[in-house]
């Protein structure tokens, strides 16, 4: 019994039903119940297309993954013009803390990527919040890096013990303490 060649190129009709956003959302899928970023080949059978056809949507897995990390970022809470910095920020780290445990490796491959990319959209939403603070930009970047190291060590914490739960009230104290040395 002979093995059904498959071709490279252009994707076939089965495979022209498929779509960046469709592989993106799978992919997300997959690195949500894996705890990994699902490989081309992974992807490729939940999709139940040929890998190559990923390729003629994304050139490279680096691609792929950008994509999908902007994705997952793009969920992450976006301030109204009228609310309290402190209500929006805490807002947005909430929405962060939540992404990176909901989809874990993710903190992984964040840090791993360059600062130009899908790290961007945190930064550039904390920035809008605490815009009307006119913080000197050495204070506003250092207290980023601050917020963003609590994060990820809270991430951290959560997912190398899983039996632990999150505590709102500590998440609560620790984030008023970091507000009033924002100030």
């Amino acid at each position: 019994m002979m093995k059904e060649q498959k071709k490279r190129g252009r994707p076939n009709q089965k495979e022209r039903q498929i779509n960046p956003e469709l592989i993106v959302y799978i992919a997300k899928s997959l690195m949500r119940e894996q705890g990994k970023v699902p490989s081309i080949r992974g992807l490729a059978r939940a999709l139940d297309i040929d890998a190559m056809a990923i390729y003629h949507y994304f050139d490279n897995k680096q691609r792929l993954l950008e994509a999908m990390l902007m994705s997952l970022m793009d969920s992450l809470y976006f301030p109204p013009k009228q609310q309290n910095w402190q209500d929006s920020l805490r807002l947005l780290s909430e929405s962060y803390l939540n992404l990176l445990c909901h989809y874990a490796g993710l903190l992984e491959v964040l840090v791993a990527m360059p600062a130009q990319g899908p790290q961007m959209v945190f930064s550039e939403r904390f920035n809008k919040i605490i815009a009307p603070l006119h913080l000197p930009a050495e204070k506003q970047k250092s207290m980023l890096l601050l917020l963003l190291n609590a994060l990820h060590g809270q991430a951290l914490c959560l997912k190398v013990t899983p039996e632990v739960d999150f505590n709102q009230q500590e998440f609560n104290e620790t984030f008023t303490l970091y507000c009033t040395l924002i100030k």
